[in-house]
Protein backbone atom coordinates (compact mmCIF):
# COMPACT_ATOMS: atom_id res chain seq x y z
CA UNK A 1 0.00 0.00 0.00
CA UNK A 2 2.93 2.47 0.98
CA UNK A 3 4.28 1.69 -2.48
CA UNK A 4 1.06 2.57 -4.00
CA UNK A 5 0.25 5.90 -2.16
CA UNK A 6 3.86 6.62 -2.89
CA UNK A 7 3.76 6.42 -6.69
CA UNK A 8 0.11 8.02 -6.67
CA UNK A 9 2.15 11.24 -5.41
CA UNK A 10 4.89 11.15 -7.69
CA UNK A 11 2.88 10.51 -10.54
CA UNK A 12 0.92 13.77 -8.95
CA UNK A 13 3.95 15.84 -8.79
CA UNK A 14 5.30 14.93 -12.04
CA UNK A 15 1.77 15.78 -13.44
CA UNK A 16 1.33 19.15 -12.08
CA UNK A 17 5.11 19.97 -12.72
CA UNK A 18 5.30 23.62 -14.16
CA UNK A 19 7.27 23.32 -17.26
CA UNK A 20 11.00 23.96 -16.95
CA UNK A 21 12.89 26.81 -18.40
CA UNK A 22 14.06 26.40 -22.03
CA UNK A 23 17.96 26.01 -21.94
CA UNK A 24 18.23 28.73 -19.23
CA UNK A 25 17.39 31.06 -21.59
CA UNK A 26 16.68 34.93 -20.87
CA UNK A 27 14.37 35.62 -23.50
CA UNK A 28 11.04 34.85 -24.17
CA UNK A 29 9.19 31.95 -21.89
CA UNK A 30 5.55 32.47 -22.53
CA UNK A 31 4.60 32.53 -26.27
CA UNK A 32 5.04 29.83 -28.64
CA UNK A 33 2.44 30.61 -31.56
CA UNK A 34 4.21 33.36 -33.95
CA UNK A 35 0.25 34.52 -35.12
CA UNK A 36 -0.40 35.06 -31.68
CA UNK A 37 2.43 37.56 -31.36
CA UNK A 38 2.04 39.26 -34.22
CA UNK A 39 -1.74 39.95 -33.31
CA UNK A 40 -0.79 41.59 -29.80
CA UNK A 41 2.01 43.12 -31.03
CA UNK A 42 -0.42 45.11 -33.83
CA UNK A 43 -3.47 45.48 -30.60
CA UNK A 44 -1.22 45.89 -27.59
CA UNK A 45 2.23 46.78 -28.36
CA UNK A 46 2.56 49.37 -32.00
CA UNK A 47 -1.12 50.76 -31.29
CA UNK A 48 -0.80 54.57 -31.17
CA UNK A 49 2.98 54.53 -33.37
CA UNK A 50 2.02 52.54 -36.32
CA UNK A 51 5.65 52.87 -38.33
CA UNK A 52 7.53 50.89 -40.06
CA UNK A 53 11.09 50.01 -38.78
CA UNK A 54 13.28 50.65 -42.16
CA UNK A 55 11.18 53.30 -44.26
CA UNK A 56 9.10 54.76 -41.32
CA UNK A 57 6.25 54.49 -43.10
CA UNK A 58 2.70 54.14 -41.49
CA UNK A 59 0.00 52.12 -41.98
CA UNK A 60 -3.77 51.47 -40.40
CA UNK A 61 -5.14 49.25 -38.18
CA UNK A 62 -6.42 47.22 -41.55
CA UNK A 63 -2.34 47.01 -42.05
CA UNK A 64 -3.19 49.21 -45.60
CA UNK A 65 0.54 50.81 -45.96
CA UNK A 66 1.19 54.81 -46.96
CA UNK A 67 4.12 54.44 -48.87
CA UNK A 68 6.50 57.09 -48.39
CA UNK A 69 6.52 59.34 -51.74
CA UNK A 70 9.05 58.49 -54.47
CA UNK A 71 9.03 54.42 -52.81
CA UNK A 72 10.02 51.98 -55.47
CA UNK A 73 10.38 48.46 -55.78
CA UNK A 74 11.18 46.31 -58.88
CA UNK A 75 10.58 42.86 -56.75
CA UNK A 76 7.86 41.82 -54.71
CA UNK A 77 5.80 44.04 -55.66
CA UNK A 78 2.56 42.40 -54.78
CA UNK A 79 4.34 42.37 -50.82
CA UNK A 80 4.82 45.83 -50.77
CA UNK A 81 1.06 47.18 -50.37
CA UNK A 82 1.24 45.05 -46.73
CA UNK A 83 2.64 44.99 -43.58
CA UNK A 84 4.64 41.96 -42.54
CA UNK A 85 6.57 41.21 -39.28
CA UNK A 86 10.02 40.97 -39.60
CA UNK A 87 12.82 39.00 -37.62
CA UNK A 88 15.48 41.36 -37.31
CA UNK A 89 17.71 38.47 -36.41
CA UNK A 90 16.61 36.60 -38.98
CA UNK A 91 14.93 32.86 -38.03
CA UNK A 92 17.34 31.82 -40.64
CA UNK A 93 19.92 32.83 -38.89
CA UNK A 94 19.00 31.53 -35.56
CA UNK A 95 17.14 28.68 -36.86
CA UNK A 96 20.51 26.50 -38.46
CA UNK A 97 21.68 26.50 -35.24
CA UNK A 98 18.94 23.67 -34.73
CA UNK A 99 19.26 20.31 -35.74
CA UNK A 100 15.94 20.09 -36.88
CA UNK A 101 16.56 23.23 -38.96
CA UNK A 102 19.48 21.56 -40.65
CA UNK A 103 18.19 17.68 -40.53
CA UNK A 104 14.72 17.51 -39.58
CA UNK A 105 13.96 15.49 -36.80
CA UNK A 106 11.60 11.75 -35.75
CA UNK A 107 8.88 14.38 -35.20
CA UNK A 108 9.18 15.78 -38.88
CA UNK A 109 7.18 13.76 -41.25
CA UNK A 110 4.07 15.28 -43.67
CA UNK A 111 0.77 13.37 -44.26
CA UNK A 112 2.23 11.18 -46.83
CA UNK A 113 5.12 9.97 -44.61
CA UNK A 114 7.91 11.97 -46.38
CA UNK A 115 10.71 13.84 -43.93
CA UNK A 116 10.49 17.13 -44.03
CA UNK A 117 13.37 19.76 -42.27
CA UNK A 118 13.94 23.47 -42.25
CA UNK A 119 11.68 25.93 -40.49
CA UNK A 120 8.73 24.34 -40.41
CA UNK A 121 10.82 20.83 -38.63
CA UNK A 122 12.10 23.18 -36.10
CA UNK A 123 8.84 25.28 -35.42
CA UNK A 124 7.01 21.66 -34.64
CA UNK A 125 9.82 19.97 -32.80
CA UNK A 126 11.68 22.21 -30.81
CA UNK A 127 9.98 24.25 -28.32
CA UNK A 128 13.45 26.99 -28.43
CA UNK A 129 13.15 27.74 -31.61
CA UNK A 130 9.38 28.57 -31.03
CA UNK A 131 10.07 30.56 -28.18
CA UNK A 132 13.03 32.70 -30.33
CA UNK A 133 10.69 32.89 -33.40
CA UNK A 134 8.33 34.56 -31.19
CA UNK A 135 9.81 36.87 -28.96
CA UNK A 136 8.28 40.17 -29.22
CA UNK A 137 11.62 42.16 -29.59
CA UNK A 138 13.01 40.73 -31.95
CA UNK A 139 9.80 41.58 -34.05
CA UNK A 140 9.01 44.77 -35.61
CA UNK A 141 6.75 46.08 -38.77
CA UNK A 142 8.22 46.27 -42.51
CA UNK A 143 6.88 46.83 -45.87
CA UNK A 144 6.40 43.17 -47.09
CA UNK A 145 8.64 44.14 -50.32
CA UNK A 146 11.52 45.49 -47.85
CA UNK A 147 11.03 42.37 -45.99
CA UNK A 148 11.45 39.64 -48.70
CA UNK A 149 14.90 41.40 -50.27
CA UNK A 150 16.65 41.94 -46.95
CA UNK A 151 15.63 37.94 -45.94
CA UNK A 152 18.10 36.70 -43.90
CA UNK A 153 21.12 38.96 -44.87
CA UNK A 154 23.25 40.08 -42.63
CA UNK A 155 23.68 44.29 -41.98
CA UNK A 156 27.00 45.61 -42.65
CA UNK A 157 27.58 49.90 -44.18
CA UNK A 158 27.70 49.90 -47.58
CA UNK A 159 29.26 51.99 -50.42
CA UNK A 160 27.94 55.72 -50.44
CA UNK A 161 28.15 55.34 -54.08
CA UNK A 162 25.40 52.83 -53.97
CA UNK A 163 21.94 54.03 -54.75
CA UNK A 164 19.04 53.27 -52.31
CA UNK A 165 17.20 49.60 -53.71
CA UNK A 166 14.06 51.44 -52.56
CA UNK A 167 14.01 54.90 -54.31
CA UNK A 168 13.37 57.24 -51.56
CA UNK A 169 13.49 54.73 -48.47
CA UNK A 170 17.57 54.65 -47.72
CA UNK A 171 17.70 51.23 -47.06
CA UNK A 172 20.51 49.26 -49.50
CA UNK A 173 20.86 45.80 -50.46
CA UNK A 174 23.75 44.40 -52.21
CA UNK A 175 24.50 40.76 -52.67
CA UNK A 176 24.08 39.04 -49.14
CA UNK A 177 24.37 42.32 -47.49
CA UNK A 178 21.59 44.79 -46.70
CA UNK A 179 22.46 47.94 -44.68
CA UNK A 180 19.80 49.96 -43.02
CA UNK A 181 18.91 53.66 -42.60
CA UNK A 182 20.66 55.49 -39.88
CA UNK A 183 17.11 56.12 -38.03
CA UNK A 184 16.86 52.70 -37.37
CA UNK A 185 20.32 50.90 -36.85
CA UNK A 186 20.58 51.63 -32.76
CA UNK A 187 16.90 49.99 -32.43
CA UNK A 188 18.67 46.80 -34.75
CA UNK A 189 21.88 46.55 -33.07
CA UNK A 190 19.88 46.92 -29.30
CA UNK A 191 17.89 43.53 -30.82
CA UNK A 192 21.04 41.70 -32.25
CA UNK A 193 22.38 42.05 -28.79
CA UNK A 194 19.44 41.14 -27.05
CA UNK A 195 19.32 37.81 -28.86
CA UNK A 196 22.47 36.97 -28.27
CA UNK A 197 22.36 37.93 -24.53
CA UNK A 198 18.90 36.19 -24.18
CA UNK A 199 19.84 32.94 -26.34
CA UNK A 200 22.27 30.57 -25.78
CA UNK A 201 21.72 29.20 -29.49
CA UNK A 202 22.82 32.36 -31.13
CA UNK A 203 25.62 33.66 -31.45
CA UNK A 204 26.87 36.72 -33.48
CA UNK A 205 29.86 37.03 -35.43
CA UNK A 206 32.92 39.19 -34.05
CA UNK A 207 32.23 41.20 -37.41
CA UNK A 208 28.41 41.70 -36.28
CA UNK A 209 29.16 41.83 -32.70
CA UNK A 210 31.18 44.85 -33.33
CA UNK A 211 29.13 46.66 -35.58
CA UNK A 212 26.50 46.42 -33.13
CA UNK A 213 28.10 47.95 -30.17
CA UNK A 214 28.96 50.44 -32.89
CA UNK A 215 25.34 51.20 -33.75
CA UNK A 216 24.32 50.53 -30.19
CA UNK A 217 26.89 54.21 -29.16
CA UNK A 218 26.22 56.07 -32.41
CA UNK A 219 22.51 55.86 -32.21
CA UNK A 220 21.10 55.89 -28.57
CA UNK A 221 17.61 55.26 -27.34
CA UNK A 222 15.28 57.69 -28.19
CA UNK A 223 11.48 57.77 -26.48
CA UNK A 224 9.43 55.53 -28.52
CA UNK A 225 11.97 52.99 -28.57
CA UNK A 226 12.00 52.48 -24.31
CA UNK A 227 8.27 53.04 -24.78
CA UNK A 228 7.73 49.75 -26.44
CA UNK A 229 10.26 48.17 -24.05
CA UNK A 230 8.65 48.79 -21.53
CA UNK A 231 5.37 47.13 -22.65
CA UNK A 232 6.61 44.45 -24.12
CA UNK A 233 8.30 43.37 -20.77
CA UNK A 234 4.88 44.07 -19.25
CA UNK A 235 3.26 41.27 -21.71
CA UNK A 236 6.08 38.76 -22.05
CA UNK A 237 7.61 38.81 -18.80
CA UNK A 238 11.30 39.51 -19.18
CA UNK A 239 13.31 42.45 -20.06
CA UNK A 240 15.49 43.76 -22.97
CA UNK A 241 18.80 45.57 -20.38
CA UNK A 242 20.28 47.52 -23.90
CA UNK A 243 17.05 49.28 -24.05
CA UNK A 244 15.63 49.02 -20.65
CA UNK A 245 19.20 50.20 -18.63
CA UNK A 246 19.96 53.78 -21.09
CA UNK A 247 16.37 54.48 -20.96
CA UNK A 248 16.37 54.14 -17.02
CA UNK A 249 19.83 55.99 -16.86
CA UNK A 250 18.30 59.02 -19.62
CA UNK A 251 14.68 59.13 -17.61
CA UNK A 252 12.93 57.87 -20.84
CA UNK A 253 11.70 54.74 -19.15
Amino acid sequence: MRTLITFALISSTLFFQAPSLAENINGNQRFESFNQVKKILEKDVVFDHRFTLYCQAPFMANKQILLPEGFQTTSHKKRASRIEWEHVVPAENFGRSFTEWREGSSDCFDNKGSPFKGRKCAEKANRTFRLMQCDMYNLYPSIGAVNAERGNKNFEVLSEALPNSFGSCSMKISGNKAEPPKSSRGTIARSYKYMAYAYPKFNLSKQQARLMDAWDKQYPVQRWECIRAKRIEAIQGNENPFVKNPCQENKLW
